[in-house]
Order: structure tokens, then sequence, then C-alpha cells
């Protein structure tokens, strides 16, 4: 068995130290590297997130893809937008039918920042519909709703019902003439559709007449329900894309195989 000799070290020359040291000790950021890197494994280890986490970040993109492609993240930003600043909101509103209203003014002219958070969030849920009725329209023109993404198509298709009685029962909160009113149309326009028009239109006032307990209703569905509701159907329709993917642009051309390229040709 041949021994190996060291070779001896060259004069005037200092081995490297390892990555991550500096004259031999450990830097911060290595620390915190390691640090970060056990902490999400140990998540990954008993939640399994990293699976889903890296199909969401680093799945594969069709040809073509382009701004269109966008509208669905933005509308998920708008809501939560939205979520952000209606727990702000909430903070200082009063669902009383005796006090909504001056809680309303209290926000606007006195808490601080409170007429900017309300601004975003009544301009918010204005620019939240118009994201998702182009989102809808993009994937309707693009054939996106087609085999095997129908599921997908039907809970947008829910998310943009469930977006508008967000808007509707948001409208009523500041409880002042306007969204008396409006609201008071709104509910009775529901009250005319044909077999379940009637129970609904009950079901929203929370009863047969506006009454104290219309807006603590609304306030409820408008807090707690609907954005419940909506938050759940964007994790099952985020699961669908990730294990689904996109289309690509109807213009971009499927290549076929060489002898059914020729025969169409």
């Amino acid at each position: 068995m041949a021994l190996r000799i060291p070779k001896p070290p060259i004069p005037g020359r200092r081995k490297p130290p390892p990555p991550g040291e500096v004259n031999g000790e450990v830097t911060v950021k290595d620390q915190a590297a390691e640090l970060g890197t056990g902490i999400a494994g140990w998540v990954d280890e008993r939640t399994g997130v990293g699976g889903f986490t890296k199909g969401m970040l680093f799945r594969k993109v069709p040809k073509g893809t382009n701004w269109f492609y966008t509208l669905g993240s933005a509308t998920m930003f708008a809501f939560l937008s939205q979520a952000v600043t209606g727990v702000f909101l909430a903070m200082y509103y009063d669902p009383d039918p005796n006090r909504a209203y001056d809680s309303v003014q209290h926000i606007t002219n006195d808490v601080f920042l409170g007429s900017l958070v309300r601004g975003m969030h009544r301009w918010g849920a204005t620019v939240m519909i118009v994201l998702i009725f182009l989102h809808l329209g993009r994937v309707f023109f693009f054939g996106a709703y087609k085999y095997p993404r129908e599921l997908n198509w039907v809970v947008g298709v829910v998310l943009l019902v469930m977006t508008l009685m967000m808007g509707l029962t948001g409208y009523l909160l500041p409880f002042d003439q306007r969204s008396f009113w409006a609201t008071i149309v709104a509910v009775n326009l529901n009250g005319t559709a044909p077999v379940l028009g009637p129970y609904l239109a009950d079901f929203l006032r929370a009863g047969p007449e506006f009454g104290a307990t219309t807006l603590t209703r609304f306030y409820a569905m408008h807090m707690l329900l609907i954005p419940g509701l909506i938050a759940a159907l964007i994790g099952i329709h985020l699961y669908l894309v990730v294990k689904l993917g996109t289309t690509a642009p109807p213009w971009m051309r499927a290549k076929l195989p060489e002898p059914l390229e020729k025969e169409r040709v």
C-alpha cells in the first residue's frame, strides 16, 4: 500500500478559510443563513408546504405569457389590501344604527390617517370588482375555462359573486341616506328573483323589513362570512392553477407532430 506524503506548504501562502469564515471565525451572516435554513426545514418537515411553494414559484409558464396573466394576482392583492384596511376600520366602526354614521365621521375627521385608509378601502372595492371582471374576461377570451379547467372557472365565477356581495354589504355600513336607500333598492331587486328571491331578501334584511338588526347582519357578513369564503375559494383557485397550469394565448398556435403538420398545411 503506497503512502501519500503531504506536500509542504508554499512559503508566503496561507490556506484560505472555509466558506462563511473570516480569520477562522464563523460570520454572523453565515449563522443567520444556517438558522433560516434550519427553521425552513423544520416547518417543511412538519407541514409539507415546500412542495406547494416550489410548484407555485417554479412552475412552467407557457410561451407567449404577457401582462394579461397578472390580472389574477392583481385581484388577490386588491383583496389583501381590502382585508388590511378593513381590519383598521373595524377598530373604530360601531355597527349600531344610532352611532354608525358618527363613527364613520370620526374615522374620516379625527383618526390619524383615517381618511386615507377609508379612501383606500372605498376605492379599493371598486378596483377589485373591475380587476376580477377583467380577469374573468381574459380567461374567457383566451379559452382557459375549457377542459381540464372547468372547475377553476366555476370557482372564479363564485368568487365574482362573493366580491359583488362584499360590495353590497359594505355599501350600507356608512349608514347615510344614500347607502340606506340604495341598499333597500338592491335588496328589493334580489327579492324579485324566482323561488329563492323572497327568502334571500328576508335573509339580508334579517326579517320582513329593514330594522336595527339589518345593519349588524350586513356588518357580520361583510367582516366575517364573505371574507372567509373568499379566502377559502382563493386557496382552492391557487391550488388548481398550480396543479393544472395556465394556458397559452390563443395566438400561439400549438406545434403538431410533423405528419399532422404536413396534412394541415
